[in-house]
């Protein structure tokens, strides 16, 4: 069985639906480990595309957001995005938010959006985490695989808002018959999702966010 994980997808449309056009006639079974919701123009669409392709979506950090109806940290533009793109999202969705699971098994896997709700970088400092499976998570939105004692971590890196290079979509494929896990990336057009947040006049400081990222020429 091949088996596609994701996640950060973070309301960009155009790399979800680039994503599918890839890997839907390769994969048996699509994971997203959450954060479906904010940042970009299209949280709405991209909940219902997930649910109608029948896809298994965790809970991530934005869900959780979304469903209390407020932002939990102090960050400044992800508090401003928050305020932007919960105004636009359709309420119907919180009962399919709330319905999202916290973790996932693939045979030695455990699939969740982050350990210890914290952000795990190819540089943190990890001395203090004990693990007793393989885990597959995302959250920092950088892509990696890491070791644990005799366990390890990958990290998908994020479908829709790569924070090293924001064109760059990244994710994970499992052959369950091989054993074999790929860390996937691809590139998508950006300026359709910078363009439609400049129409839904996103505040500039959540403009600039985007703008100032560096991209892989396409």
């Amino acid at each position: 069985m091949i088996v596609t994980i994701f996640g950060d997808v973070h309301g960009n449309l155009v790399a979800l639906e680039k994503f599918f056009k890839i890997e839907k006639m390769e994969t048996d079974l699509f994971i997203c480990h959450g954060d479906v919701v904010n940042y970009g123009p299209w949280s709405n669409e991209c909940i219902e595309l997930l649910q109608d392709l029948n896809c298994k979506v965790l809970k991530g950090n934005h869900e959780q957001f979304y469903i209390q109806g407020s932002y939990g940290g102090t960050n400044v533009i992800a508090k401003t995005f928050f305020q932007k793109c919960y105004e636009n999202f359709d309420s119907k969705w919180i009962q399919t938010l709330k319905g999202y699971e916290e973790e996932t098994i693939i045979q030695n896997f455990t699939i969740t959006h982050t350990i210890n709700n914290s952000y795990i970088f190819s540089d943190t400092n990890i001395d203090e985490i004990s693990l007793d499976c393989d885990y597959i998570i995302g959250h920092s939105h950088q892509q990696f695989k890491r070791s644990i004692g005799d366990n390890f971590v990958f990290n998908t890196g994020s479908l829709g808002q790569n924070r090293q290079y924001i064109n760059q979509s990244c994710y994970i494929k499992i052959d369950t018959v091989k054993q074999k896990i790929e860390l996937k990336s691809f590139l998508h057009d950006i300026d359709k999702v910078i363009n439609q947040m400049k129409k839904e006049n996103y505040p500039e400081i959540c403009l600039n966010y985007y703008l100032s990222k560096q991209k892989v020429i396409l």
